[in-house]
């Protein structure tokens, strides 16, 4: 059977009537760019953030006529909002709508309606977003080790893997296989060492290149937050990207975090870059809970002497001068490259050591800053 195509993709959605209940969502512009992986479909619909709710029922239209399409194994599909967008039913005469139903603001467009509030994730107590100004300093471990630090302090944790384009999860906690689905909708997150975890990375071959616009990055990172089954939690933990790209305003844009954990190495480089995704943290109103200094120190394992081979205490220097918590200085070892690589975090395989003791303890301190505060309405942000 021959691969599913867009266009096959955009004909199907013709079907699927739009808001104004005359002309169909692609006509409308509505639909995001269409990505196929695997023989399955991923897209978004963009609608007026007031009018999401009301429209989950289109959103589930076009997810069971793709469904439905011989040759497709899955599809996820998510009601975006778009801050530019005017009501889909206002727009310019549908023949002109784009070939792959990209969707444009009118420059006489009227303005658009205020954001309503966000609303968090059913049975989550909180959010932490674990973020980088740039990659290679260990954020997606620290993700890991302080999430099981969490759950070593008596928690109930989640992690997603918010890294559309390099999921690490899968590797850095021995996952494999696919997830199950729920009436073929809701996705079971994966398991492993008493995290709840969910990963493109179990959606998609590791090998797979993820060529994706924003609003494709957006859907899926909302599908994985919203259609999951995470359960009771009291702390989900998100491995963010590094850098101040699309999933970062998603995440701030779309859900209510609890606050930031910035993840720093004690290079002035590395610390610049850091200071970019505090001051974008900061511009969107999601407190920053506070910084983590990674590879602060190496110990060598035959003598057990220490070198600052990276310098030492910038981030603790930088967090003063800024006003925000220093969390703790974690230690480069070959235990954590080796435990990282095989899949079994260091706090999981020796909870009894220094490393694992110091995640503990990062853990406590941004859990009683959390603890007990109500996940927080997302702030709007309007793109100039």
């Amino acid at each position: 059977m021959a691969d599913i195509t867009k266009e096959q993709v955009l004909e199907t959605l013709k079907t699927v009537r739009g808001p104004d209940l005359e002309h169909n969502i692609v006509e409308l512009g509505m639909v995001s760019d269409v990505f196929i992986s695997d023989g399955k479909v991923y897209f978004s619909i963009t609608v007026p953030a007031e009018r999401a709710k009301d429209l989950e029922p289109m959103r589930l239209a076009a997810e069971r006529v793709i469904k439905e399409m011989p040759g497709v194994k899955g599809a996820l599909v998510a009601l975006t909002a778009d801050k530019k967008a005017g009501a889909p039913a206002a727009r310019p005469a549908p023949a002109q709508a784009a070939p792959h139903g990209h969707s444009h603001s009118h420059p006489h467009a009227p303005p658009p309606q205020p954001r309503a509030a966000k609303i968090g994730v059913p049975g989550v107590g909180a959010i932490i977003a674990v973020a980088s100004g740039k990659g290679g300093v260990g954020k997606s471990t620290t993700a890991v080790n302080l999430a099981l630090g969490l759950l070593a302090n008596g928690l109930r944790v989640g992690i997603l893997d918010a890294d559309i384009y390099g999921p690490s999860m899968p590797r850095l906690l021995k996952i494999s296989g696919r997830p199950t689905q729920i009436d073929g909708r809701i996705i079971n997150p994966m398991e492993n060492y008493g995290l709840k975890v969910m990963s493109m990375g179990f959606l998609v071959e590791e090998e797979t290149a993820m060529i994706w616009r924003g609003p494709m990055v957006q859907s899926a990172l909302l599908q994985m937050l919203r259609e999951v089954a995470w359960g009771e939690l009291d702390v989900l933990v998100v491995d963010m990207p590094p850098g101040t790209g699309d999933v970062q305003l998603t995440m701030a844009q779309q859900v209510p975090l609890a606050g930031a954990v910035i993840v720093s190495t004690p290079q002035d480089l590395a610390l610049i870059d850091a200071r970019k995704g505090l001051n974008m943290f900061r511009k969107v109103e999601v407190p920053v809970l506070g910084i983590v200094e990674n590879m602060s120190y190496f110990i060598a394992p035959d003598t057990g002497a220490r070198y600052d081979i990276f310098g030492h205490g910038g981030a603790r220097k930088e967090a003063e001068r800024i006003g925000v918590p220093f969390l703790g200085e974690v230690p480069l070892t070959m235990g954590i490259r080796e435990t990282s690589d095989a899949g079994t975090p260091l706090v999981a395989a020796e909870p009894d050591g220094i490393v694992a003791k110091i995640y503990r303890e990062i853990a406590a301190k941004v859990w009683k800053q959390v603890e007990g505060t109500p996940q927080r309405a997302a702030p709007s942000i309007v793109f100039e």
